[in-house]
């Protein structure tokens, strides 16, 4: 019987950029030697591939797509050919598999079935912000996406607003990128003037943009957010 193959957990880039300004040799010698992928899209993802290792033979590659929406027995069927000694790659869309990113399942999967997981270093939005934030780093949530009903969402921002004061734990949220400019007029309605919120756009982008201050002096700085990836971050003080 042969070994298990091993799931490896590929970081990409987080935008149109050289990958060698954020990726480890590491990432460009897995890509080498692994044949079957297992992405959110495949037309960025063999774009990807082609930009870390272009002498590679496209037509050889095998991919499946993974999507929330993917049924667990498809799952497992993408995870066979560990179960039969082939390495797989795990890619997300951007940033790293596994965080904030459907790839989280097929993880659970690998674990199950006494697969090894290696994940491999790169670029994380959540981590980079809160690094630049200059919040606490010792205790942090990320909460994912806020409702998108005003109430609900009204009601969201200031839980998270009080959590962050009785835990002193900072709040990391996100929002579809079209609608980041609405959040943020929200944030700046709903929250007090004294907490801090930081916003971080575009990371490891040329046009990054990070910026930690009071809801107060927020209301005083134009920032335009739409279609930009961007982690919002609150801590009361």
């Amino acid at each position: 019987m042969n070994p298990k193959g091993k799931l490896y957990l590929i970081p990409t880039t987080m935008g149109e950029m050289n990958p060698e300004e954020v990726l480890p040799s590491l990432v460009y010698r897995t890509v080498e030697l692994i044949d079957t992928y297992i992405v959110e899209n495949e037309k960025t993802a063999r774009k990807f591939i082609k930009s870390v290792q272009p002498k590679k033979i496209q037509a050889e590659l095998k991919i499946s797509l993974l999507n929330k929406r993917t049924e667990d027995s498809e799952l497992i069927a993408m995870i066979k050919p560990c179960l039969n000694g082939e390495n797989i790659g795990l890619m997300s869309e951007a940033g790293c598999p596994g965080v904030a990113d459907p790839g989280a399942a097929i993880v659970k999967i690998a674990h199950e079935n006494g697969i090894q997981v290696v994940p491999l270093v790169g670029p994380s939005s959540i981590l980079l912000a809160m690094m630049a934030s200059g919040m606490n780093g010792q205790s942090f949530a990320f909460n994912g996406y806020l409702p998108i009903d005003k109430g609900e969402k009204k009601n969201a921002i200031k839980n998270f607003e009080t959590l962050s004061f009785s835990k002193n734990q900072s709040q990391l949220f996100i929002e579809t990128p079209y609608r980041n400019n609405k959040l943020i007029d929200d944030l700046l309605q709903f929250l007090q003037p004294n907490t801090l919120l930081c916003v971080a756009c575009d990371i490891t982008l040329p046009t990054e943009y990070i910026k930690t201050l009071r809801i107060s002096d927020w209301k005083k700085t134009k920032v335009d957010l739409h279609n930009r990836p961007t982690i919002f971050i609150i801590h009361k003080i």
